[in-house]
């Protein structure tokens, strides 16, 4: 597994969190790294889970409104957790990073399949 899927891991694993704690991000990942993380992964894969964690939380409005408008009969406080946290992040790949966009939906696929129920 490359070490952008385990940075979105990760950042996935921080979103959830947030989500369930309604936490927000500088407490939230210096609490994950020392606590929850795998203690083997690398500086910069941790600083791009950041980033993307970080950034979904400080998109989160504009990403919700987003997922709100196209998730048709969906409300997203009814989506599972661990799906809604896929969708967010993967939106925020989209509109805020230059990941292709192949990319994103490959990995929020293959994430979704490992932590979704």
């Amino acid at each position: 597994m490359g070490t952008r899927r385990k940075a979105r891991e990760s950042a996935l694993q921080m979103l959830f969190a947030a989500d369930v704690a309604k936490t927000l991000g500088s407490v939230l990942t210096s609490s994950y790294w020392s606590e929850l993380s795998d203690p083997n992964l690398d500086e910069p894969t941790r600083e791009f889970a950041d980033k993307l964690t970080v950034g979904t939380l400080r998109e989160i409005k504009t990403i919700d409104e987003r997922i709100r408008t196209r998730a048709e009969h969906w409300r997203i406080e009814r989506m599972a957790i661990v799906d809604r946290n896929v969708l967010r992040l993967a939106v925020y790949e989209f509109l805020f990073s230059d990941t292709p966009h192949t990319v994103i939906i490959n990995e929020a696929l293959e994430i979704a399949r490992r932590f979704s129920t």
